[in-house]
């Protein structure tokens, strides 16, 4: 009987962590799994919610590596997506991890969401957390000569427009001049006409539609563009990343594209957390775009 007892208490408690574990959204899921598998132990948390952006309340992580360096860190500024309605910046500690075990320095930024905010709201938040970030990374150890950007889905949308549309950096009183390089996994940058849901939500009543879409924004002199995507992606397809990189490639601009053989739009973001890498090399093709640009 007292078996019965304890394999009963065993077999609730087992039920109720799945059932939370379930409960929580995917990036938590995957950030929780990845916590599991041992690697990635040269990261660690430096700041954690640091506001930069008082008047909303906006705050973003610092991760860097444990190991100290000797020198100013390279730094990675990391959107996440979630179709501009959904996520958060400590649902994706594994990026940062798994990139400040690179010897990056790695900035995971809020910004607002859906119904809180519509175009160019998501903008706005994330090009003043790119000022704040090139204006005191310095204080933290980074390095505001080596400031990459990077994103996946809404999150590469907001990073490709900070980079190419100089407007949004411009009402911070910055250039996009200062960004290395642009690494962007599986972003929609040629979707009009907005047809679906989503972008009906965050997009659709904005008075000039053909204002937000990155590809009316190639320039030869723009930061470099590494531009990746899965051939199973049907959400985003493969399609925004080829157009863009053809038409920076048209004007003179330096823009590259890697696709990824039976890799889905989700499964993308999935490669840079230690139990999905198999998948693709995702994060070390990324590191050896980043090392192309020093």
């Amino acid at each position: 009987m007292k078996w019965l007892v304890i394999s009963g208490i065993m077999l609730l408690a087992c039920v109720g962590f799945a059932w939370w574990f379930f409960s929580q959204p995917g990036p938590k899921q995957l950030d929780m799994a990845n916590n599991i598998i041992p690697g990635d132990s040269d990261a660690r948390l430096l700041v954690d919610s640091q506001i930069y952006d008082s008047e909303l309340g906006l705050g973003l992580n610092i991760w860097v590596p444990k190991t100290e360096a000797n020198q100013p860190l390279p730094v990675v500024v990391f959107i996440y997506g979630g179709g501009w309605r959904a996520g958060a910046k400590d649902q994706y500690a594994f990026a940062g991890r798994a990139l400040a075990n690179r010897g990056y320095m790695v900035v995971l930024p809020d910004y607002r969401l859906y119904p809180d905010t519509r175009f160019p709201g998501f903008l706005e938040d994330s090009a003043k957390a790119l000022a704040w970030v090139h204006d005191n990374i310095g204080e933290h150890g980074g390095d505001a000569e080596r400031i990459f950007i990077s994103g996946q889905s809404a999150g590469a949308y907001n990073v490709m427009m900070l980079a190419l549309d100089r407007q949004w950096l411009g009402r911070e009183g910055k250039s996009p001049d200062f960004i290395k390089g642009v690494a962007a996994l599986a972003g929609p940058y040629d979707f009009f006409p907005f047809d679906s849901e989503t972008t009906k939500q965050s997009f659709g009543d904005y008075h000039a539609p053909e204002m937000t879409q990155p590809v009316n924004f190639v320039r030869a002199d723009a930061p470099p563009l590494w531009l990746s995507s899965g051939n199973n992606d049907t959400q985003v397809r493969p399609r925004n990343s080829k157009i863009l990189r053809d038409r920076m490639l048209e004007v003179g601009g330096d823009a590259e594209y890697v696709e990824y053989p039976d890799v889905d739009h989700l499964e993308i973001m999935m490669a840079l957390a230690k139990p999905f890498r198999h998948k693709a090399p995702v994060l070390d093709d990324m590191v050896a775009f980043f090392e192309r640009q020093n």
